[in-house]
């Protein structure tokens, strides 16, 4: 029973050794996020099999979508995170209730924002991207069902991004697989046996989701020790207001950036033809896979950097992120050598068309490597929004994506266009984007070594002796 008491219980990683640390805190993460992107990789798999390749296409094609109208959760998970760890570091009671209050009750209306207009633009979006007239109703099925049940997919981040901020990855770990698993016999029961089709699959998930959001939500009920939940810490306050958006819309932004380059891109991947979009959706299936470790060490080196901040222990920044750097640099060039080796039989779990599965093997060996520079990235913006500074990844993220990312791909394709491919090959998409992870890196570190961020935000919080939430912005 104690070990399972201390495997719930929020972790101080201002104690210890910094990498131990890292890697206690990233496993039950990682095991998280790989079991959270299961989620899409089930309704891949099961639409693709019992449904067809033109389903699958379907499926793909509302991702870019539906990324960008969740940015707004992304962005709370993210400041909700970096405020927690900072004041839990600090033992600051008092701003850590009224952070997590305003994480909740900013969660709730930005949810049902979503909810009422993400029916009203999917369809015209879908229209807008070209999306070929045989997937477009499956795909409009699809978004309007996650947007009427984004509540639960919002509260399951954003009250998994504060237990993160806490130190307490475990606890989100155990409940999301049990809705994962939830969620693939959901699947299984609507689109084999109850005929459902793509939206049953969305339908699935919202499902599951909502209730691995009520577990997070219990869990947080049972740590009074640690801070007040309850009705008059969901009052928001000015600052802890401000205090979460200055930090979270950076990192909302970049999402949206990103999500914004995919839908520019997903309308040249539309004009190759359903093939290639449903290769598209295979590969970037195993893609959200691969990149599972980057995220989950880029989420561990925010948290660690932001509690020892908060807690002033700046001697243990250095080590630390060398430390978890290092390592995820090592777990990606793993996971590179897999899928250069095993990525054929991956890609034919999701389809039985031979010509679907080579195409899609292509693609993954353009990018294969680019997750080694994707790894440092994440670790070094980890760090860097940790301490507050989240808005020099996004500008590393809008220079790389935007200014080059988008104009690369639609570069290649024009000047690749023959009789064979009248809009130009499809490996142009890829190529772009191996590119841009490469020079991503190759700026974070940059701006990393230089400092900046350490000099505004350390040194800052460091004079006042605390952490405030000047000491965030």
């Amino acid at each position: 029973m104690a070990v399972i008491k201390t495997l719930f219980a929020p972790k101080d990683m201002t104690q210890g050794t910094p990498w131990k640390r890292i890697v206690e805190f990233t496993l039950p993460m990682l095991i998280g996020n790989i079991a959270q992107q299961f989620y899409n990789t089930a309704d891949s798999i099961i639409v693709g099999r019992y449904i067809g390749d033109n389903a699958l296409a379907a499926v793909g094609s509302a991702a870019p979508i539906l990324n960008l109208l969740l940015v707004l959760f992304v962005g709370i998970s993210v400041g909700a995170g970096i405020m927690v760890s900072q004041y839990y570091g600090a033992k600051d009671r008092e701003n850590l209730s009224r952070a997590i209050g305003n994480c909740i009750t900013q969660t709730a209306i930005s949810s049902g924002v979503i909810m009422i207009i993400g029916p009203l633009v999917s369809k015209p979006l879908l229209t807008l991207l070209n999306t070929p007239p045989s997937i477009l109703n499956w795909c409009a099925g699809y978004l309007n069902i996650f947007f009427l049940g984004s509540a639960g997919f919002a509260f399951y981040n954003n009250l998994a991004g504060i237990l993160r901020g806490l130190g307490d990855s475990f606890s989100a770990l155990v409940f999301l697989l049990i809705a994962t698993a939830l969620n693939v016999w959901l699947d299984i029961l609507f689109v084999a046996k109850f005929n459902m089709g793509v939206p049953g699959v969305a339908l699935a998930t919202v499902i599951a989701q909502g209730i691995s959001a009520i577990f997070c939500l219990f869990k947080l009920l049972k740590m009074k020790e640690h801070f007040d939940l309850n009705w008059s810490i969901l009052k928001p306050t000015k600052m802890h207001s401000v205090t979460l958006f200055k930090l979270g819309v950076p990192s909302g932004l970049t999402q949206a950036i990103f999500s914004l380059a995919m839908i520019v891109v997903q309308s040249l991947t539309n004009s190759f033809g359903e093939m290639v979009i449903a290769c598209s959706v295979i590969v970037m299936r195993v893609d959200g896979f691969a990149m599972m470790p980057n995220f989950s060490f880029g989420a561990a080196m925010t948290t660690f950097a932001g509690q020892n901040i908060g807690a002033k222990r700046l001697d243990r920044l250095n080590q630390g992120t060398k430390d978890g750097t290092k390592i995820a640099v090592a777990v990606a060039t793993v996971i590179t050598t897999i899928l250069l080796l095993l990525g054929k039989y991956l890609m034919s779990i999701f389809t039985e068309t031979a010509e679907l599965v080579e195409l899609s093997m292509r693609m993954m060996r353009i990018l294969a490597t680019g997750y080694i520079a994707v790894a440092i990235t994440q670790s070094l913006s980890g760090v860097m929004r940790g301490a507050g500074d989240a808005v020099t990844p996004m500008w590393i993220s809008l220079i790389t994506v935007v200014a080059f990312r988008v104009p690369l791909a639609y570069g290649i394709a024009y000047f690749t266009r023959s009789e064979l491919y009248p809009t130009g090959r499809p490996e142009s998409t890829f190529i772009s984007l191996l590119i841009s992870w490469v020079l991503g890196a190759v700026i974070t570190m940059y701006y990393y070594r230089k400092g900046a961020w350490r000099t505004k935000e350390i040194q800052k919080a460091t004079a006042q002796g605390k952490i405030s939430a000047e000491a965030h912005v």
